[in-house]
Parts: C-alpha cells; sequence; structure tokens
C-alpha cells in the first residue's frame, strides 16, 4: 500500500487512503422532499374536474337519501315523492301547457318587482349615505319599518292591487327594496374620504361630478353584493306572494299540494332553482365585466399615495 501511495505521489496524483467498513460513509438512499409532493401533483385531479366530481358525489348521495326516505315511510305515504318519476312529472306538467304559462307570469312579477325594489333601495341607501339630513329625517322611519317582514304586506297588496301582477310586484319590491338599501348605504358611506380630497383637487366640484367620477366607482362592489342578493330575495318572496293566489309558479305549487301531486310541486321547486342558477351566472358575467373595467386593488391602494404630489401640483403652497 505505502508503495502504491508513493508512485501516486511522485507522479502527482493524489488519493484518500482507502478506508476500513466501519469508516466508510453510509449511502443516503433517501429520496429528495420534493419528489413525493410532485409525485401528488401528478396524481391529482385538476381543480375544475375535482370541484365537478365532489359536487356530483354529494347530488347522487342526496338522491339516494330523499330515496331512501321516501321508500323508508317515515312521513306520511304519499308526501315524499319518488326522486326518479321528478323526469315524468316535469314531461307531464309539460304536456299539460301549465308549466310555461306558470313560468312567464312569475318572470313579469320577478322582473317588475326586482327592478323597482332595487331601485328605490339604491337610490334612498345612496341618498341617505350622502346626506345627513335626509338620514336623519329618515333614521326613525327605517327602524320602524325595517322589521316588518314582506309578507306582512300581502294583506294591504291584496286590498289596493287585488289579485295581480302589480300585488305581486308590490310584495316583491318590498323585500329587495331594504336589502339594496343597506348595500347601498354601506357601500357609499365607506368610500375613502381621500378619493374626495384628490376629486376637488382636480377641480371636480360639481356633485353630480364626484359621485359619478368617484363616489359610484368606489361603490360599485358593494352595490353589486347588494343587487346579487336581491336577485336570491326577491324569488323567495315571489313564491310566498304567489302562494295567496296571484298567477304563477307558487300558485301551481299550492294547486298540486292540494291534490297530492308532491312531484309536481317538486318539479316546480327545481324550475325556480334554474331560473335562479341563470340569472346569478348572468349577474356574475356583468359582475366580472365591471370589474375588469375598475383598476385593480393594488392600484386603488397605490392611488391615496399621490394624493399629495396632486395637491401639490394644484397649490404649491401644501409643500
Amino acid at each position: 500500500m505505502s508503495l502504491q501511495l508513493q508512485q501516486r505521489q511522485s507522479t502527482g496524483e493524489w488519493c484518500e487512503p482507502p478506508r476500513s467498513s466501519a469508516e466508510r460513509p453510509e449511502r443516503d438512499t433517501r429520496q429528495p422532499a420534493n419528489s413525493s409532493a410532485a409525485k401528488r401533483r401528478r396524481r391529482t385531479l385538476p381543480p375544475l374536474l375535482r370541484r365537478s366530481l365532489m359536487g356530483a358525489a354529494g347530488l347522487v348521495i342526496f338522491v339516494l337519501f330523499w330515496k331512501f326516505a321516501q321508500a323508508s315511510g317515515w312521513a306520511s305515504p304519499g308526501t315524499i315523492p319518488d326522486p326518479f318519476q321528478i323526469p315524468a312529472a316535469l314531461l307531464a306538467e309539460w304536456h299539460s301547457h301549465r308549466l310555461l304559462p306558470a313560468i312567464q307570469s312569475s318572470v313579469v312579477h320577478y322582473a317588475w318587482g326586482l327592478s323597482t325594489g332595487t331601485f328605490l333601495g339604491l337610490l334612498f341607501g345612496a341618498s341617505c349615505a350622502l346626506s345627513p339630513h335626509t338620514r336623519e329625517l329618515t333614521g326613525w322611519l327605517v327602524g320602524i319599518l325595517r322589521p316588518i317582514p314582506p309578507l306582512a304586506w300581502v294583506v294591504f297588496a291584496i286590498a289596493w292591487f287585488h289579485i295581480s301582477h302589480a300585488g305581486a310586484a308590490f310584495v316583491i319590491a318590498i323585500g329587495v327594496f331594504w336589502v339594496n338599501y343597506f348595500a347601498a348605504y354601506s357601500a357609499v358611506s365607506g368610500v375613502d374620504p381621500k378619493y374626495y380630497e384628490l376629486a376637488e383637487a382636480f377641480q371636480q366640484h360639481g356633485l353630480l361630478k364626484r359621485f359619478f367620477g368617484v363616489t359610484l366607482p368606489a361603490a360599485t362592489p358593494g352595490i353589486f353584493a347588494g343587487i346579487r342578493t336581491g336577485v336570491g330575495q326577491a324569488w323567495m318572496t315571489l313564491i310566498a306572494a304567489e302562494l295567496l293566489g296571484v298567477p304563477g309558479m307558487g300558485q301551481e305549487m299550492n294547486s298540486a299540494a292540494g291534490v297530492g301531486a308532491y312531484d309536481a310541486v317538486v318539479v316546480y321547486m327545481l324550475v325556480i332553482s334554474v331560473i335562479y342558477i341563470i340569472s346569478d351566472l348572468a349577474f356574475l358575467q356583468l359582475e366580472r365585466r365591471d370589474s375588469n373595467a375598475r383598476p385593480s386593488a393594488s392600484e386603488a391602494k397605490f392611488a391615496p399615495r399621490l394624493l399629495p404630489y396632486f395637491l401639490a401640483r394644484v397649490n404649491p403652497k401644501t409643500l
């Protein structure tokens, strides 16, 4: 061994002397920590597909539980319809020419009540937020009328408008009004005062200029949240108003329940759900289009930092 070592030293080649088995380092057979995570990522389904599968699984579990409840007989016979007979009931309602006229009538109530309640709620909510005198004048009135549920006005709707589209729209408008009133009031009240100072620096003194240039863009997310909540609130109020005899899907549900056709009741419930999903998706598209047109969150946070600079540009004495 020493001869080989002398030869390597003479030639300029150096190597470490051999070690015994006890001195040799053990080979690290462990895999990198990120390899298992990479494998899990490869085995994980795409988020959209995973959510779709989970949602479908939850729906199947619900239908199986529904079928079990119907077959077990824990409720009165005939009060729980067979879930697998719902498609046949849907076709029966369609061929009887009751489904489409009921949908059209309900949509008329819904559109008039939703638009009226939304417009008035946003108008009065923004007015109370911008004007202290209006807020003080209507403060007690709001406190008295707000706790009254919309269905309590059904009696007056029948007395004033009789059983008509206007009566149902009146009840729906009251339910939607309060949702949008408080949404607009909170959104407009929460606008950062620095934005108004920035508008004053750019000579935006007019009330309408400040409202459409500062208040409305800053309060739009909160206003949209209230409108979206009102879209669902209108459907709940609509069906309750139509149960009292106003033509529409609520009346058809009441008539079907009177003769024990609970499968038809479920059909109208599912139709209401589908219409609401469609309207909600359409509103989401509108909200996304508006959010793309508005400044991003980082730009909105950066805007107040520019305020001293703009003030200095307008009035150098502020430096």
